[in-house]
């Protein structure tokens, strides 16, 4: 191991030493020779002649200017520079020996009869066309089997982590569509892995907007990004997909296949999954398939995911995507997945409740089976009813039917005195269905920046359950009978949430708008619960448990009216927008023949603020306040008692105020694409003026009552700093990434009736880096640092600490050529794990595949955890208690598997294929 380090280490030295030596500068300014002005985000790049493979390209500066490093070239090249309506440049060198100063390049305007002509290979690499940034896909070669993944990880700027989280530029990536349109859900996994980059014409990145945002042209509210894969229009015909079928050691298997079918704006495309192997979803990962590990995760549709993250679940799923344009107004896209899963674990449970008088510790075990089946049904219909007005529509279906068993036992102990001890053995059915839709409607006007929109959203659901309870509570510190139970409980939850919104934008000039609009909605919560106690002389669950059955319901309207002013310049953009937010509260129960009402009215500001300033095309600087608001639940205020868990008395306080938080957030990027480094921050604050917090009471059994009380001063903030920088030199590209997040809590509570507070800091650290040659090898290590500290004032302790590391290197060779062997090899540490639990682990997984029959069939073999050390072990650290909990995991495995690739376009595509790979 040793010996190998040290001839990556050299390797890596090596290489950075030769790309220090023997490169030329080429650099210039910029002009537009209509207006004598200097141009700012035209590309610059260099191709080679013979297959016009693009060698090296960055972006102009504020000034025009433009410098970049070029390796000695012994074949004709050329250098191009464009910019959207201006003619390109292009200048041809036999061969690249020594250093260029262009001077001043002069750009003219476009013809206009020409404007829309396109050759391909004179499109440059990247472009920023005023809020999107554009990547021409063909100027990134790949392996002819590359997948959009490995597509967006040669894009400079655009980051995925080992969780296989996307960012841009430090702006996170909620939303991937594939021609404007979600392909299964709009978190694009699927599309990732399982889109051929070949096919992809276009990368367009931009902030993400709702939609009423895109209709009526505002600018974005969110702080995330959105990117958006285009399809080439020639590749846009024909079927492709891939199927996979693997069996291994213990009975594990996995399969997995999606088929597709494209024709133009016709898409459909078919999925299934099946396997034993805790991939939950759906998951066809380049190397390792749908096996877990380092960089491969469940891929879950619609949102939904029935399975767990700990134990062994087994599960099947079948998807279909279909999107299609009606009589040219109307763009549909819909999704359907059903999916079937059945999780076992065991779970072992330590926990340590600290107490002004004392501690007491908790432990217990648990086994579980929970069997779900999940049916997701979800459409988009954008109707375009004329030039200035649409109406997008926009429903979302869920069906989730979960049958659970569990075994529970339980003894808490304070020193060598037993306090309780808890047994139990529950069946549990539940039933749960959902709607909710999103309809947005807008019509613009003749004058820019006037528009009306209406956008009504909603969202129901019902939860029927059914429990059976057969359990056993002891105390032994003071005399009170046993607690025993053995009955049936029926419980429907039913929600139904309703907002309307009506907004008129009116511009004053052409960069103030004036905003007048207005919000209701409307909440409405039922909890109804009855429980039947076992009769020994009917042999049935025939006597009902008044103590255990009531009626809750909570009813709220909410009425926002609001103003507000938009300034939107070339430099910044303000928004701001204050009103008044009337609430209505009513709360009524049924509980033990008495019906109990509680009607509360709150009239209170609000406020919401906006602001960006852009100091160049790639730095800028964001600013959010919010104000916001919720009412206490039912259970919370109303003033009756929840005896459903023997260990845990729960009555509300009807005093109880709205809850209350300001939150501020800061966010400056700066991503220098000439030199493919950038650095940013974020930053922020979420401050409680009021926030309903728990205040609980132990007798000496440690059993609990609980209530709610009122509480101010709460807050949290955070600050984070993260830097990148890409190399690329032909085939060798370098990437590197550092960042630190910081936290800050200040938290006041009760423990056992009594004030406290907690001040806790953490602080993580980490580094990335990856090594790669196209088509041969990729290294990537990581490391993650974390350290936390928490200090008390009032309470049992004074101050405590912890810290993790997290280890990771990546390993994925493509030589020699129709061999790929992956590996991942991870570490883990955890000092705040308690006695009795492991603190470290190794996981190590290996792959090796054999392509053949011209790359339509995949040969493999995996190996899970090679050093059968994989484990689940947690401490989760509270204002009160500190709980170590052990999951039972998925250990060592062997897995053969043989997948087949179907690749059916035109007869062009094939060649230019099969050139590439010549």
């Amino acid at each position: 191991m040793k010996k190998q380090t040290l001839i990556l280490v050299f390797l890596f030295f090596s290489t950075l030493f030769s790309f220090s030596q023997n490169q030329f500068v080429f650099k210039g300014k910029l002009n537009n020779k209509t207006n004598n002005t200097p141009i700012e985000s035209a590309t610059i790049y260099l191709t080679r002649e013979k297959d016009s493979a693009v060698l090296e390209y960055t972006i102009s500066n504020k000034q025009g200017a433009f410098e970049f490093k070029v390796a000695p070239q012994n074949t004709s090249v050329s250098l191009k520079v464009s910019f959207p309506e201006l003619e390109t440049f292009t200048k041809t060198f036999e061969t690249i020996s020594n250093n260029v100063d262009f001077g001043v390049i002069e750009l003219y305007k476009q013809d206009t009869e020409i404007e829309t002509v396109l050759i391909k290979s004179d499109i440059p690499p990247i472009r920023i066309k005023k809020d999107t940034l554009e990547f021409n896909a063909a100027s990134f070669k790949l392996r002819p089997d590359a997948n959009v993944e490995t597509l967006l990880k040669q894009l400079p700027g655009i980051e995925i982590d080992a969780d296989g989280k996307i960012t841009v530029n430090g702006k996170e990536v909620n939303q991937i569509l594939v021609n404007g349109k979600p392909f299964f859900d709009k978190d694009g996994k699927v599309a990732l892995q399982n889109l051929p980059s070949s096919i992809i014409d276009k990368v367009q990145v931009t902030d993400t907007k709702t939609r009423k945002e895109e209709k009526t042209g505002d600018i974005a509210s969110s702080n995330n990004a959105s990117i958006n894969l285009t399809i080439d229009e020639k590749k846009n015909k024909g079927f492709f997909g891939k199927a996979l079928v693997g069996y291994g050691s213990d009975e594990r298997y996995e399969s997995s296949g999606i088929l597709n079918y494209f024709k133009n704006k016709t898409k459909v495309s078919v999925l299934a999954s099946a396997n034993n192997i805790n991939s939950v979803g759906f998951s066809m990962d380049e190397v390792f398939d749908n096996m877990g590990g380092g960089r491969n995760g469940s891929r879950v549709l619609n949102g939904q995911n029935s399975g767990s993250k700990f134990g062994i679940t087994e599960s099947n799923l079948v998807g279909v995507n279909y999107s299609d344009n009606y009589l040219k107004k109307v763009d549909f896209s819909s999704s359907f997945s059903h999916s079937e899963s059945s999780n076992r674990n065991k779970n072992k449970t330590n926990a340590t409740t600290f107490l002004p008088n004392g501690t007491f510790i908790t432990n217990s075990e648990a086994t579980s089976k929970t069997d779900s089946k999940s049916d997701n049904f979800s459409f988009m219909a954008d109707i375009k009813i004329d030039s200035t007005m649409s109406i997008v529509f926009e429903p979302k279906m869920n069906y989730i039917k979960r049958t659970s068993y569990s075994s529970t036992k339980s003894s808490s102990f304070e020193g060598t005195n037993l306090l309780n001890d808890f047994a139990s053995d529950n069946i549990s059915e539940s039933l749960s269905k959902t709607f909710e839709s999103t309809t947005t409607f807008t019509k613009s006007f003749k004058r820019k920046g006037r528009n009306i929109s209406i956008v009504l959203d909603n969202k129901n659901n019902s939860n029927d359950t059914d429990v059976k309870v057969n359990s056993t509570t002891n105390f032994y510190q003071i005399s009170e009978p046993s607690d025993i139970r053995n009955q049936t409980s029926n419980r429907k939850n039913k929600t139904e949430n309703y907002r309307l919104n009506f907004e008129y934008a009116e511009p004053i000039t052409d960069s103030l708008i004036v905003k007048l609009g207005t919000s209701y909605d409307y909440k409405f919560n039922s909890n109804i619960g009855e429980t039947f106690d076992f009769n020994t002389s009917t042999n049935s669950f025939t006597d009902r448990n008044d103590l255990l059955s009531s009626a809750i319901k909570a009813k709220t309207s909410e009425l926002y009216t609001y103003a507000g002013i938009n300034i939107n310049k070339k430099k910044y953009n303000f928004r701001v927008e204050l009103g008044a937010m009337s609430i209505h509260n009513v709360n009524t129960s049924d509980y033990l023949g008495l019906a109990t009402l509680l009607d509360k009215n709150f009239i209170l500001p609000d406020a919401n603020v906006h602001g960006s300033y852009n100091f160049s095309k790639s730095k800028s600087l964001r600013f959010n306040y919010n104000l916001n608001y919720s009412p206490p639940s039912a259970n919370q205020l109303l003033q009756i008692q929840n005896i459903s868990n023997s260990l845990n008395t729960i009555v509300g306080n009807p005093d109880l105020n709205v809850n209350k938080n300001h939150s501020i957030n800061f966010t400056y990027r700066n991503f220098d694409i000439a030199t493919r480094s950038g650095y940013g921050f974020n930053s922020g604050i979420n401050y409680y003026e009021n926030q309903v917090t728990s205040k609980t009471i132990y007798d000496a059994n440690r059993k609990k009552t609980t209530t709610y009380v009122d509480m101010n001063g709460n807050n949290n903030s955070w600050f984070s700093l993260y830097w990148n920088k890409s190399i690329k030199k032909e085939k060798v590209n370098y990437r590197y990434e550092f960042k630190i997040s910081n936290n800050f809590g200040y938290d006041k509570g009760f423990v056992n009736g009594e004030l406290f507070t907690s001040t806790s800091y953490s602080f993580t650290p980490s580094v990335r880096f990856n090594y790669e040659i196209t088509d041969k090898i990729t290294i990537a290590p990581s490391y993650n640092f974390g350290k936390e500290f928490v200090s008390y004032t009032n309470y049992t302790i004074d101050k405590t600490s912890f810290y993790s590391h997290r280890m990771n290197l990546q390993i994925t060779s493509y030589w020699p050529k129709n061999w790929t062997f992956g590996n991942d090899f991870g570490y883990n540490y955890n000092s705040n794990l308690g006695a009795g639990f492991k603190k470290d682990f190794y996981l190590w997984n290996t792959s090796l595949a054999y392509s053949f029959y011209n790359n339509k069939f995949l040969a493999k073999v995996k190996v899970y955890d090679i050093l059968n050390q994989n484990q689940s072990n947690k401490r989760t650290v509270s204002e009160t208690s500190i709980t170590d909990e052990e999951n039972i995991v998925l250990k060592r495995y062997v897995m053969f598997s043989l997948t087949y690739k179907i690749h059916m376009f035109d007869s062009k595509e094939k060649k230019e294929s099969k050139r590439f790979m010549m």
